[in-house]
């Protein structure tokens, strides 16, 4: 999900209030499709649930654009409007230079520059030199980057129930992995890669964290340690997972974990850095022929996170939060048109260019291209969300 309002038009660009005015009329129907979004996941799910999933969404966004506006006061650059949501309008209030502004559809946010392409305004984005610029446009990724890290602490310390019975292999897949390094039907895991495996979660989790790589198992077997080498699968078939094991969990249990600060702050950081390593790890495995990952917009994570809210409570909604954080500045960072690391791309391209610049009229309509794309992509994944819901299905089933 962009983060950023359609790029800004250089003044006395001969159609600038034609790419203005499409830009409010796409604007416009994408608020009307999400209310209709909106209404169908109030329709099958309480009203709270809703409200906890634009509190998530719209305190990342303020985060992410935090940043980019402190970045930019820092340096000099002149803030135009710093925007809660998206147009049309709610309200604003003016202080000092800078317009806040509150817009109706809450799926976003955007701090807008003064002279974001066009450099003939001395506080204009586009006239100070190009590290500051870079600084500015990925401040607020590198803030969805780093918060992880104290929602996955606040997370672990927070009281919660984690399942203590470990992954035993309900069976094994002929032709798989698994089979060909001789597990059996029966082994219990204890280690994945040397890391202590207490449930079926964190075994599968260390499983695809080692995508590729030749990987020890730990596992008991007729009350014996066995250590077993398997190399999980980029590329598994349909209906099976890295290695071809099934797993069930030894003993359906759960007990109330509470982890201290000293704990918890270290083991944010490794939740944050094997997050971004399963990430990697999915989008890999795609282009090398996998399954495409699963895409999900916004009203479908509206979903996800009621259900997260009423089935799991506080620490489980931070963890996601997290999650959801990693993948707006992952998103943010890709250059492509419209999004910050499609900007930042343009000043990698300038100075490729020995400092000749694209053309300001040129490079605003590649981003206003991207808008327009943005929003098709928006509204064909809303309206799958909105079939499955309709469907009374769920993302986790």
């Amino acid at each position: 999900m962009s983060t950023q309002m359609p790029p800004s038009i250089p003044p006395g660009a001969p159609d600038e209030p034609r790419r203005a005015s499409m830009a409010r009329t796409i604007s416009t129907a994408l608020t009307v499709l999400i209310a209709l979004a909106v209404a169908a996941v109030f329709a099958r799910s309480a009203l709270s649930s809703a409200l906890i999933f634009f509190v998530v969404l719209v305190s990342l966004v303020v985060a992410h654009e935090l940043a980019h506006f402190a970045t930019a006061k820092l340096f000099g650059v002149q803030v135009l409007e710093f925007g809660v949501g998206f147009p049309p309008r709610i309200g604003a209030k003016r202080f000092g230079e800078t317009e806040y502004s509150v817009n109706w559809l809450p799926l976003g946010g955007f701090v807008r520059l003064l002279g974001e392409e066009d450099p003939s305004d001395p506080r204009s984005l586009a006239a100070h030199p190009k590290w500051q610029r870079l600084i500015v446009l990925v401040s607020g990724s590198v803030i969805n980057l780093l918060l992880p890290i104290v929602l996955f602490a606040f997370a672990f310390t927070w009281p919660h129930e984690e399942a203590i019975g470990r992954a035993r292999l309900d069976s094994v897949l002929p032709g798989s992995p698994a089979e060909a390094a001789g597990l059996r039907a029966g082994d219990v895991i204890y280690e994945v890669g040397g890391r202590n495996a207490k449930n079926v979660a964190e075994a599968g989790r260390y499983i695809r964290l080692n995508l590729g790589h030749e990987t020890d198992f730990l596992v008991q077997r007729d009350g014996e340690f066995v250590t077993v080498r398997v190399t999980p699968r980029w590329t598994p078939p349909d209906g099976q997972g890295p290695t071809g094991i099934v797993i069930l969990p030894q003993q359906p249990f759960t007990e109330r974990v509470v982890q201290p600060p000293w704990q918890s702050l270290p083991n944010g950081l490794r939740a944050t850095a094997e997050s971004m390593l399963l990430a990697r790890n999915e989008l890999l495995s795609w282009f090398k022929g996998g399954a495409a990952p699963a895409v999900a917009g916004p009203v479908a994570i509206a979903q996800t996170t009621g259900e997260v809210a009423k089935e799991g409570g506080i620490s489980p909604l931070l963890e996601l939060a997290a999650l959801l954080s990693i993948n707006l500045g992952i998103m943010n960072l890709l250059p492509l048109p419209m999004l910050d690391g499609g900007r930042a791309m343009f000043v990698v391209i300038e100075v490729l260019r020995r400092g000749r610049r694209i053309a300001p009229e040129k490079e605003a309509l590649v981003h206003l291209v991207g808008f327009v794309l943005f929003i098709v992509l928006a509204v064909v994944v809303t309206f799958s969300d909105i079939s499955r819901i309709v469907a009374g299905e769920s993302l986790f089933r």
